[in-house]
């Protein structure tokens, strides 16, 4: 069933899906992507000349989506598709091959009460746990992400940052979730961080293949952003940020690491995904977003599918397009699937294996 005809189902007001005029006169300022990231320059005038974010009108925007109620049927498929969108995470100075490879499990079948249950998209690890992680999963279809760069701070130098990432593809990662350099972003150094997130992209290609290729397929690994949207300071600091990993090549662009007090919120994802918008807009290509951190209930994964769903449209609804970074979800995703079969909760201790 497709979100069209779930939509069907629940009082989900569509909104035409229009790029604003600060959209089409980046798309005018794009027609040489070249000229915009020639140097540091020209690319602080491109970042800089966005327009403002409304503070009040963006956080309206967001609360109003997250009004929206889903009932039944709709509310069993929005389930489904959360679910089919976790990339399960396990990012702990304690892990062991035994921890990664009983989440690789829990993956494979999120409730093993019942198989209809969708795997998730993607198990997360740190690099030296990619190789468990790809052999526990086998030809399950899930994919294999890695945080590198040295995550979560990102303070290394770029030789290092460049190695972690190749040993992780090496590894076999079919992605890479590296983290920008927040000092050089907050200090101005633009093309710094441009730089950087293009030579990453690099070492995100496997010998012989491309930079860039469509998620878990091709030669290359696909590249997720992160920017911490939490140290960023403002919301107009979060739309550059957007824009400029775009530029830089990202294939997804994300909120956070889930290391800090402040991670996703709707408000930043809202912004993120009209950066989104308006980056294919201008450029025709198509870019993912990732929030991640804080996203614990069944209620507040549906707010933002809803926000997908009202900004960018269904090429999103998608685990190749959309993500959430949030391990503890699942369990409540679960829960409430179980309700909407049973009529009952049957508890968390049925749908964890922690």
């Amino acid at each position: 069933m497709t979100w069209r005809y779930a939509r069907r189902y629940a009082p989900l007001v569509t909104m035409p899906i229009t790029v604003p005029a600060y959209g089409k006169e980046a798309a005018g300022r794009l027609a040489s992507m070249a000229d915009v990231t020639a140097d540091d320059g020209a690319l602080r005038r491109f970042l800089h000349g966005l327009p403002g974010v409304d503070e009040v009108g963006l956080q309206a925007r967001a609360a109003t989506l997250g009004t929206r109620s889903i009932k039944t049927t709709a509310k069993a498929y929005a389930i489904d598709l959360a679910i089919s969108m976790i990339d399960l995470t396990t990012l702990e100075g304690a892990d062991t091959p035994g921890k990664v490879r009983a989440l690789c499990a829990k993956g494979v079948h999120p409730d093993p009460t019942d198989r209809t249950a969708p795997k998730v998209a993607a198990i997360c690890v740190y690099p030296d746990m990619v190789a468990t992680a790809k052999e526990a999963l086998g030809d399950s279809g899930i994919h294999v992400a890695s945080v590198a760069t040295a995550f979560p701070a990102g303070r290394a130098a770029l030789p290092v940052k460049l190695a972690d990432t190749r040993d992780a593809v090496a590894a076999g990662a079919d992605e890479i979730d590296m983290v920008i350099d927040r000092g050089a972003f907050l200090s101005g150094r633009y093309m710094d961080v441009f730089e950087e997130i293009k030579a990453v992209k690099e070492a995100c290609a496997r010998p012989g293949g491309t930079s860039r290729s469509e998620t878990g397929g091709g030669s290359a690994a696909h590249l997720k952003v992160i920017f911490e949207t939490g140290e960023l300071q403002t919301y107009d600091n979060v739309r550059r940020v957007s824009w400029l990993a775009m530029l830089a090549g990202a294939d997804f662009i994300k909120t956070s690491t889930g290391k800090v007090a402040v991670n996703a919120t709707p408000p930043v994802t809202l912004l993120m995904l009209e950066a989104v918008r308006d980056f294919h807009a201008a450029t025709g290509v198509q870019v993912g977003v990732k929030p991640a951190g804080g996203i614990r209930t069944t209620k507040d994964a549906i707010k933002y599918l809803v926000m997908v769903n009202e900004t960018l449209g269904e090429p999103w609804l998608t685990a190749d397009w959309f993500r959430f970074g949030a391990s503890s979800l699942l369990n409540d995703l679960l829960m409430q699937r179980q309700k909407l079969s049973s009529g009952r909760y049957s508890g968390p201790d049925y749908v964890t294996v922690d």
